[in-house]
């Protein structure tokens, strides 16, 4: 596996493996690789004549309170994994290889980003944004890999794509979970004992409200207080926001809406001071 840390040079090397007729899969990450993200790598191989993954804590989305400082690095580790998943590249910069001094372009996406988790994420999803597109110019891929654990993300790449008319294809893929339902994630290393074991409360929140929907509750107020009473009862969960959206706009379906089509139950929460989200669609 070959692995570079210059935009440039990894640019002008996968130019000359696209010219040569192969098609490149781009699977973005953060590091601190689970199951979920190999997930992604194996679809990619499956997929494509050569796979590309980023590693790249990016800056741009993290808000000056939240965990940038601490997010977990592991790069030999993660080198490691995806050398064994057969991963072409690893394209790992640094934030200076990124934003060049003076950098001063960002890619804000109106709308989709305005709700759920960017309501309490200001200038989030311009940073996921911005990056994303700076990866795509990068990579030239003709198919990306994303999660849909954060599909609030996975709206916003696709909303990005289609506007500034990039080529790649979005690709989401389902979200990886634990035996026990909790969504895999970088942060779940954060968890002490205790809290891991209370982190089960959101996937239980959506799978009853899943099962309530589909055995016929229609109103979307009621779904939501479903999930609410059921994290509520737990001690160590602190709701961020729960809530029944279009599964297309995210719009807002309204405390007394009917469900007449995909509607994504998405919610966020803390365990502790770890926040983690997680999401069905129905």
């Amino acid at each position: 596996m070959k692995i570079l840390s210059s935009p440039s040079e990894t640019q002008a090397f996968l130019r000359n493996i696209s010219r040569a007729g192969r098609t490149i899969g781009l699977v973005p990450t953060m590091g601190c690789l689970h199951n979920g993200h190999l997930s992604l790598v194996r679809r990619a191989r499956a997929e494509n004549d050569f796979v590309v993954a980023s590693i790249f804590v990016n800056p741009t989305q993290f808000g000056p309170s939240e965990d940038l400082a601490a997010y977990p690095r592991n790069i030999g580790r993660d080198t490691a994994l995806l050398e064994a998943e057969g991963a072409d590249l690893l394209f790992c910069p640094q934030s200076s290889d990124m934003y060049l001094q003076g950098f001063s372009t960002s890619v804000a996406v109106s709308d989709v980003s305005e709700r759920l988790c960017g309501e309490f994420r200001p200038g989030h999803f311009t940073g996921v944004a911005t990056v994303v597109c700076k990866l795509f110019n990068i990579a030239g891929a003709d198919k990306a890999y994303f999660g849909a654990k954060d599909y609030q993300q996975t709206v916003v790449i696709r909303r990005m794509a289609r506007d500034l008319n990039i080529g790649t294809e979005i690709i989401i893929c389902p979200t990886v979970r634990e035996a026990d339902g909790l969504a895999m994630s970088s942060r779940n290393s954060y968890l002490a004992p205790d809290e891991r074991k209370a982190a089960t409360v959101l996937y239980r929140a959506l799978s009853a409200a899943r099962n309530a929907a589909e055995n016929g509750e229609r109103n979307a107020g009621n779904l939501v207080l479903l999930m609410r009473e059921i994290i509520g009862a737990e001690p160590l969960a602190t709701i961020e926001y729960a809530e029944a959206a279009d599964a297309d706009t995210l719009g807002p379906i309204g405390s007394i809406g009917e469900i007449a089509g995909p509607v994504v139950l998405a919610l966020a929460a803390r365990i502790g001071k770890t926040r983690l989200i997680d999401n069905l669609v129905v």
